[in-house]
């Protein structure tokens, strides 16, 4: 792991018109506008100027304390509290407690689904608008004990969510399967949930991250992306997502040690950043990124944006890069899209350099005579480098 450099960090507090420093949680609206929930009420921000709504402010707003935010397609804003579920739309609330149907008042997370559905997660389970009516489900459902804390849909438009104690929930619109320890998963507090472009399931939890294939099945797992003082190793994972790169960020606090930061994933290696880099503090609340791929950290100690990522740490794109058939009986064929005269390693899984090469072809082939396993192929076309993962039967 190396500390990231090159980026840009701006980082926002009160004194920039931030509510307060203590902030829960965010969500991007589009066209450069942000949203935040913080301990004594909600901030929008438009990229130059803070608008801050408290309930002093405005006395609809059942809390100041916000605990979960949504921007939705439709531009309502939905704020969660430990009193209930508030609706922001056309400068006007409408909020829903139990006494609507709501399963219960204390909100964890909220989310939305391609058909325009709300979910909710809760402090006892999870609750479904569509529009008009509430729909509710807790332990006697299926739900596992720990309430619903995160809340993803998948390629099939199917809902996984993480439970405070019960591990990684799939909800496919009529039954709860549950991962949980005797599936491969690191630890059952399921923090936060993020699905790549090939429908892997990544479960950010109290011990690290495991993931699961497009098949729902353990694939591996994650403990040590965030670099600690020895002997410290345990990376409890407070939030992840993927930009539009197929970069995994991953938001890291360890609260016995005071000390957090972030982790991103590449495909084959971590880079880590925090405080000395430019980070705002140490206790990660929450990872929001935008449309242009602007990574916005929220902290209890203020909010974080990282811009101008380095272009040498992106994956190479999909259709740049062609390595066929893959896996292989040890011949590979390689094809790139963009040119042609670039210089290809090939690496064990601990990044030793077994055999290096110039390509001068857009077209070539490699042969691999090495033990069945997972390689690592580095292309390096002058000006960036980028990695593809290779296996050999």
């Amino acid at each position: 792991m190396t500390n990231l450099s090159g980026q840009t960090f701006t980082n926002y507090t009160t004194a920039d018109g931030l509510v307060d420093n203590n902030v829960s949680c965010g969500t991007y609206e589009g066209n450069g506008v942000m949203w935040f929930g913080t301990q004594n009420g909600i901030s929008k921000f438009d990229g130059t100027n803070f608008t801050n709504i408290t309930t002093t402010t405005d006395t609809a707003l059942v809390s100041n304390t916000i605990t979960a935010i949504k921007s939705m397609a439709n531009g309502d804003l939905w704020v969660g509290t430990d009193f209930g579920v508030c609706k922001y739309a056309n400068s006007t609330w409408q909020c829903f407690t139990s006494a609507d149907g709501l399963g219960d008042n204390r909100i964890k997370y909220i989310e939305q689904s391609s058909d325009g559905r709300i979910w909710i997660g809760e402090y006892d389970g999870l609750s479904i608008y569509d529009g008009t009516n509430w729909t509710s489900y807790n332990i006697s459902d299926g739900l596992p004990f720990g309430g619903i804390q995160s809340i993803k849909f998948d390629n099939n438009s199917e809902a996984w969510m993480g439970s405070g104690f019960g591990g990684l929930i799939h909800f496919d619109g009529t039954n709860f399967t549950i991962y949980n320890n005797s599936d491969g998963l690191l630890n059952n507090r399921v923090n936060g949930i993020a699905i790549d472009s090939q429908n892997n399931k990544w479960a950010g939890n109290s011990e690290g991250l495991s993931v699961f294939n497009n098949q729902n099945i353990f694939q591996n797992n994650y403990t040590q992306m965030y670099l600690l003082p020895p002997p410290d190793t345990l990376n409890p994972v407070m939030d992840l997502a993927f930009d539009s790169r197929n970069l995994l960020w991953v938001g890291i606090y360890i609260d016995y040690l005071l000390n957090g930061g972030i982790a991103m994933y590449n495909g084959f290696s971590w880079v880590d950043f925090n405080m000395s880099d430019g980070l705002i503090g140490p206790v990660i609340t929450d990872l929001i990124i935008d449309d242009q791929d602007q990574v916005w950290v929220t902290t209890s100690s203020g909010i974080s944006k990282i811009t101008n990522i380095p272009a040498n740490v992106n994956i190479l794109k999909e259709n740049d890069v062609t390595i066929y058939p893959n896996p292989s009986n040890g011949t590979f064929m390689i094809k790139n899209s963009t040119k042609s005269g670039y210089k290809l390693s090939i690496k064990n899984i601990g990044g030793e350099i077994l055999s290096s090469f110039k390509n001068k072809s857009n077209t070539s082939q490699i042969n691999l005579p090495y033990a069945s396993g997972i390689y690592i192929l580095e292309i390096n076309d002058g000006s960036q480098t980028f990695f593809k993962k290779i296996v050999r039967n």
